[in-house]
């Protein structure tokens, strides 16, 4: 038995997680009453986002013993991993009442504790049906552009090719984009989603090809070297990039602007689905809101979260391929109709199709299970099979994971995911991948790359304290 865990620990401080949890089950089901095991199983689940899981560990490490305090510093991180910070609140309080002159039970506590308060305040002062948008509350006019700024500038307030190529250079540079400009770019791209569907439909003529990314995460040098390997977007070289631009990657707002200003560029050849990180929540706690507030305002990190409630939430291609971030759903009769006219507008809810989209993963079992994120659902071959007959579709791609070739091909063929974030995180060591379609016969095929140097700033160096004392 001790060789198992010291093993473990061994592949924890080597990043990888999915081994470690391996032999921890394998202690489990030696001996399933230590505690210990579950609860360093749940770290080992957060750590590769499956919060859900992550949940019931700790869970089951406080119900073998309750004086386990570990048990409830997991337990809480996982429901502030959820966005559950009233739940994370109980745990942490368990904690300083059992060790109350402990500085880091205290710490965590008091950091958990403003974040609920802070909430109940927003809520308290919210008035949904008449609060103004913040958009409407911009006024570019009295926003100066100082004669010192040299960066990139909209002609006549529109993106230009050359506005792009500006832009891209200036953020390789670490430089920034004048506030005036990035406003202006974020209300123009609002109008343009606010025009689309929940599901927008993409032709892509036999001659031509398309070209399909996941999850980028503020690695913007990996973003550049996609477009490096690839070409950048244009009319003949259309993409769609699968949600999760932003949090976790400390470059997410030089990501997110070079995406919207080739959308802006080519608004009919460069699409953006909606991804669970595209939220509130999300962006609270894993880094875009710490650094839209650092590198330009508070109001505007309000602004980025109107934006992301119309980003669409799917992209059917050609009749024959559903790209969506998350996947499946937890009902076999659901249409591509039924999807087009989904409410969008809103942050994402915890259960239903728009959940389901954003969240869910595929398993290799047949039939559903509930999830290992705690949101959304995991689904089988059979369910990926009904849908895709139900609707007169070939095949679903999907990102939303790590896969350690940036790509995985499962549901016997019918479920794709490719994950665009090569060593996410600066820890994973997975390669990225992006997936090119030819018009003609629609057969994926894929690129793969590894990881290229970044400036010295290290992942999630804008999240939110609370993550970096989850242990």
């Amino acid at each position: 038995m001790m060789v198992i865990v010291c093993t473990k620990c061994l592949f924890v401080t080597e990043q990888d997680y999915n081994k470690a949890i391996d032999l921890y089950t394998k202690a489990i089901e030696l001996n399933p009453n230590v505690a210990v095991y579950y609860g360093n199983r749940s770290i080992s689940y957060l750590k590769t986002e499956c919060f859900g899981y992550a949940l019931n560990d700790a869970s089951k490490s406080i119900e073998l013993d309750k004086t386990y305090l570990k048990g409830y510093y997991r337990r809480a991180g996982a429901h502030m991993s959820l966005g559950k910070f009233k739940l994370a609140l109980r745990d942490y309080e368990a904690v300083t009442k059992a060790k109350p002159n402990d500085r880091d039970a205290k710490e965590k506590y008091t950091e958990c504790n403003k974040i609920v308060r802070q909430m109940a305040f927003e809520r308290a002062i919210r008035v949904d049906d008449t609060k103004k948008s913040i958009a409407d509350s911009i006024n570019l006019e009295n926003m100066a552009i100082e004669d010192e700024y040299n960066g990139p500038k909209l002609e006549d307030g529109k993106v230009t090719l050359e506005f792009m190529q500006h832009l891209m250079k200036t953020y390789k540079e670490q430089g920034k984009l004048h506030r005036k400009y990035a406003y202006k770019i974020l209300l123009d791209v609002k109008q343009l989603f606010m025009s689309q569907p929940s599901l927008v439909e993409i032709t892509i003529p036999d001659d031509s090809k398309f070209t399909v990314c996941g999850d980028i995460h503020g690695q913007f040098y990996d973003l550049m070297n996609i477009f490096n390997l690839n070409g950048l977007p244009s009319p003949t070289n259309p993409y769609l990039f699968n949600g999760d631009f932003v949090d976790r990657g400390s470059f997410s707002v030089e990501c997110i602007f070079t995406l919207f200003g080739f959308k802006l560029l080519y608004p009919e050849h460069f699409f953006m689905s909606r991804g669970n990180h595209e939220s509130q929540t999300m962006n609270q706690m894993y880094g875009f809101e710490g650094e839209v507030k650092a590198k330009y305002t508070a109001q505007m990190s309000e602004l980025f979260t109107e934006v992301y409630n119309w980003l669409p939430l799917a992209h059917c291609l050609n009749g024959c391929i559903l790209v969506m971030h998350g996947g499946l759903f937890s009902r076999d009769d659901v249409t591509l109709e039924e999807i087009k006219e989904i409410d969008r507008n809103r942050q994402p809810p915890e259960e239903g199709l728009m959940c389901e989209l954003l969240w869910s993963d595929p398993q290799p079992q047949v039939g559903r299970a509930p999830s290992k994120r705690g949101v959304g659902v995991q689904f089988g071959p059979d369910v990926t099979k009904k849908f895709l007959e139900l609707n007169g579709l070939d095949y679903v791609i999907r990102s939303h994971e790590v896969k350690n070739e940036g790509y995985e091909v499962a549901h016997d063929g019918k479920c794709i995911t490719v994950f665009s974030a090569p060593n996410y995180c600066d820890t994973m060591g997975n390669k990225g991948a992006f997936i090119v379609l030819k018009g003609k016969d629609m057969k994926p095929q894929y690129t793969t790359y590894e990881a290229v140097p970044h400036p010295n700033v290290k992942p999630m160096a804008y999240a939110n304290s609370l993550l970096s004392l989850i242990c």
